[in-house]
């Protein structure tokens, strides 16, 4: 979601989409999955790392970003992911990788052992913390519960972390408009109140392809920071 913007933001976001649609549609790999901090990649290139609640859609999301079907996978059981799944965008026998997608172990577990949770917040809060490449953090939010308790938790971590994040509604198409508009303004006025939060929201669908290509260039243009 963005405000009015000047002739001139409006092509550089532009610009930054189409550049965006020509990388993503060049290499995308799987690089590695990391349970502990000693297994991570060099930190020679830029990370965008992606947080949510688990079952929010945070691997559908990585899918329609990077145009794959697969690329990251999807669960019916949420929790599934607790690792750092990274991904390289760009690279190729000419080309360096540009820059790299992380995606974060799902946070919320309803059902999981007391020994899982503290493991994946130390897992979290110590990448987040001590991750000097990463340029900004997409922190998903399921459009049709809004920011939960548990929402809020990971935003004062991200706050406390100094890691300036943006957050991005998921399954917008699911609800009504005028809920949908409810939940956005709910969404933004929020986000406003938190030192490392991004000042826009996205609002996406990534079944119905809404707004993928403007987070898209997002992604781009914070990996560019």
């Amino acid at each position: 979601m963005s405000e009015d913007l000047t002739p001139e933001e409006a092509a550089r976001r532009a610009e930054y989409e189409e550049r965006a649609r020509k990388l993503f549609s060049g290499p995308v790999t799987f690089l590695l999955s990391a349970p502990q901090l000693k297994f991570l990649p060099e930190p020679t290139v830029p990370e965008i790392a992606f947080a949510g609640r688990s079952n929010v859609g945070k691997s559908s999301l990585l899918n329609a970003l990077t145009g794959r079907k697969a690329i990251a996978r999807t669960s019916v059981t949420p929790g599934r992911t607790q690792e750092l799944n990274y991904f390289d965008v760009g690279g190729g026998d000419d080309t360096p990788v540009q820059f790299r997608l992380v995606d974060m172990p799902g946070y919320g577990f309803a059902k999981a052992p007391l020994a899982v949770v503290k493991k994946w917040r130390f897992l979290v809060n110590d990448y987040l913390r001590g991750r000097q490449v990463l340029k900004r953090t997409l922190l998903l939010i399921d459009a049709r519960h809004g920011i939960k308790p548990v929402d809020h938790e990971i935003m004062e971590m991200l706050d406390a972390a100094a890691v300036s994040y943006r957050i991005v509604l998921t399954k917008s198409d699911k609800i009504k408009a005028s809920e949908l508009e409810e939940v956005t303004q709910r969404t933004l006025a929020e986000a406003r109140k938190h030192a490392g939060a991004y000042p826009e929201i996205s609002v996406t669908s990534s079944e119905k392809g809404m707004g993928i290509a403007e987070l898209r260039g997002f992604v781009l243009e914070s990996a560019e920071i």
